[in-house]
């Protein structure tokens, strides 16, 4: 096990070649996940997801997981297919396997991962409400260039109450790359 601060500010902990910041998994695209890591969508996030359906409904607001969990070799065939259609823009909508949130059990896709999704009723309610059930927009507009990866609406971390506002920021969503100082770059 390493133990080092960044910034004098997070500390971090590498274990069994897995990163944690404050105790937070860390996965981009500096930041891996062993092949054979991860089964199935974390528990807590589950619950979150169920209660956050519930109240949506409530608003007329249907939610579903499009996408959980996925395996190493799940995400290497996902990926693979999106080299072979779009070998020079893939990996900015695609992650590497072993780069992929998905394989930690906690992200989800929601409704539609497709630009279409983008201004729609539930992406809208998802935007302003997310934080209150412990997720986070990952890849919010305008932070390509800080996460790597395109604007996406439909993808979401689960982190818990207490970082979800941090990062929701009033709406002006911060990613865990700029809080937590880290970069997500494939090395």
């Amino acid at each position: 096990m390493i133990k080092l601060k960044i910034n004098n500010k997070h500390l971090v902990i590498i274990k069994k070649c897995i990163t944690y910041i404050d105790g937070y998994l860390i996965v981009n695209k500096t930041y891996s996940l062993p092949q054979n890591y991860g089964k199935k969508l974390n528990r807590k996030l589950v619950k979150a997801f169920n209660k956050m359906k519930k109240d949506a409904l409530k608003e007329e607001i249907n939610l579903k997981i499009l996408s959980g969990f996925r395996s190493f070799d799940r995400q290497k065939e996902i990926y693979n297919n999106y080299i072979k259609e779009d070998p020079k823009n893939a990996d900015n909508y695609s992650a590497r396997p072993g780069h992929s949130e998905h394989q930690s059990g906690l992200a989800i896709d929601i409704n539609n991962a497709s630009d279409a999704f983008i201004n729609s009723n539930e992406a809208n309610w998802l935007d302003r409400n997310v934080y209150k059930y412990g997720f986070i927009l990952r890849y919010p507009k305008n932070k390509s260039n800080i996460t790597g990866y395109k604007y996406e609406p439909w993808h979401y971390r689960y982190v818990g109450k207490k970082l979800a506002k941090k990062l929701y920021n009033n709406g002006l969503w911060e990613t865990m790359e700029e809080y937590f100082g880290i970069e997500s770059k494939y090395l």
